[in-house]
């Protein structure tokens, strides 16, 4: 500081004293008015050069991948504003320009590419992409841009931030669900694939349909339909009519059915002691075909009236629903028992196409004890983590403690009855994924749930 005063003080004396004090004055303002006008040509005419070291690299996010997210203002973010997240897949020609002409068209609509996939299909290939776009953008317009840019067949969806895991690290995870659970199977194939409709087919079907003989052990694929060997002996069919399936998305497929295979059946062992409101514990666990001895002998104790409004048929056939009930093919099954063993409950998650299915059966002396209701919220809380928006019970009209113990769940509820049968179907958009859930290895009492819950 002392030396700038020193300064000032020796130039305001020489130009106040000096015989050219003046000229030195304004030719000191000339050059200070000529240094600020280069000064800003330069910054306008460089300033938005990229630097010389500049790699190409995509710059690392400081802010998370997923949901909206607002520009700063004076950023080049400010200029997008809200984004969105879209899962985009189109086909073009195999030829060299052919993915940068798209990436160019998105880049001019202020597009960012999260992820990229190529699937090579002959003369043609198959891109999906992952974007993040201005929420102003419409699908119909992106879809616009790349047809412009030379892809055909375009399909467009709104994605979420599980979109953002990268397709190896996805695929392992449903691996490593499939490996502990069997029922997890047609979880993982409809979370792999996206929308779609899984059907198991018998070995050897009645009426001459496609069976396991008609079908190789490698699989078939045919556009929207793949067909594979089902790890039991059957046939399982995925179909997807509304996007065909890539030779990639049937091996992945093909892979999770085959790691099924070799495992063989398997269900978790965990369970979960709760008591009762008089004191009595039951234990609840996870059920599967070797428990078809028992859920007979449970079936032999149960009155003709509770085996009919379970299954609404003649009694007599309530056996022969076991089987494929029990079955971890199908759906996932809880059973309770007391503490000699003794099963007195069944609970049933059944996966139906693209729908599930809730159903409950429990032994007559143990009924309005909250048995019924217990198994019904696991079975719930199940749904949701599997990530079914809805479940649905098919019960008689005159069963009013499958209606208590839906309501019970306190979840919006949608009610169909036709001649006698009644249909409640619950929204699961309102539940929570972690209510319920089993096995959490903690000793619990079932007072613990509003008193409308525990009726059934």
């Amino acid at each position: 500081m002392f030396t700038a005063v020193a300064v000032a003080d020796a130039v305001a004396n020489l130009i106040g004293h000096g015989p050219d004090g003046p000229v030195l004055l304004v030719v000191s303002a000339l050059v200070l008015a000529a240094t600020a006008a280069f000064h800003i040509w330069w910054s306008r005419r460089h300033g938005h050069a990229p630097p010389t070291s500049d790699t190409g690299a995509r710059p690392g996010f400081t802010e998370p991948q997923a949901g909206p997210r607002r520009g700063v203002p004076g950023s080049a973010d400010a200029v997008i504003g809200d984004s969105t997240l879209w899962r985009m897949r189109t086909t073009v020609r195999d030829a060299p320009g052919s993915l940068a002409a798209l990436c160019t068209a998105l880049a001019g609509h202020r597009v960012d590419i999260l992820s990229l996939q190529a699937h090579p299909l002959g003369d043609t290939a198959v891109d999906e992409f992952l974007l993040r776009a201005p929420s102003t953008l419409t699908a119909a317009e992106l879809t616009r841009a790349i047809a412009l840019a030379g892809g055909t067949g375009t399909w467009i969806e709104r994605a979420d931030a599980h979109d953002l895991v990268d397709a190896p690290t996805r695929v392992l995870g449903l691996a490593t669900r499939t490996a502990l659970d069997t029922a997890e199977l047609p979880l993982a194939l409809r979370q792999l694939l996206g929308r779609c409709t899984i059907r198991s087919l018998p070995a050897s079907p009645a009426g001459g349909a496609r069976g396991a003989d008609g079908v190789p052990v490698e699989g078939v694929l045919e556009d929207t339909v793949m067909r594979l060997r089902a790890p039991e002996g059957g046939v399982l069919t995925v179909e997807r009519p509304y996007l065909p399936f890539t030779p990639t998305e049937f091996a992945r497929a093909r892979a999770l059915v085959e790691l099924d295979a070799r495992l063989g059946p398997r269900v978790p062992k965990g369970e979960d002691v709760l008591t009762l409101p008089e004191g009595n514990p039951i234990t609840v666990r996870r059920a599967g075909t070797g428990d078809l001895r028992a859920a007979k002998a449970m079936h032999e104790r149960c009155s003709a009236r509770t085996l009919s409004l379970r299954y609404h048929g003649p009694v007599g056939d309530a056996d022969r629903y076991l089987n494929h009930l029990l079955s971890p093919r199908f759906g996932r099954t809880l059973a309770a028992q007391t503490a000699s063993g003794r099963m007195v409950a069944l609970g049933h998650l059944l996966w139906d196409g693209d729908e599930t299915e809730v159903a409950l059966l429990v032994e007559d002396e143990w009924q309005r004890r909250g048995v019924g209701a217990e198994l019904l919220g696991r079975l719930v809380g199940m749904a949701v983590e599997a990530g079914c928006e809805s479940v649905y019970a098919v019960t008689q009209a005159s069963n009013t403690g499958m209606v208590a113990a839906m309501r019970g769940l306190g979840l919006p509820l949608d009610y169909q009855i036709e001649e006698g049968t009644l249909v409640i179907t619950a929204r699961l958009d309102a539940a929570r994924v972690g209510s319920r859930l089993p096995y959490d290895g903690q000793r619990r009492s079932v007072e613990q749930y509003d008193e409308s819950a525990v009726r059934d």
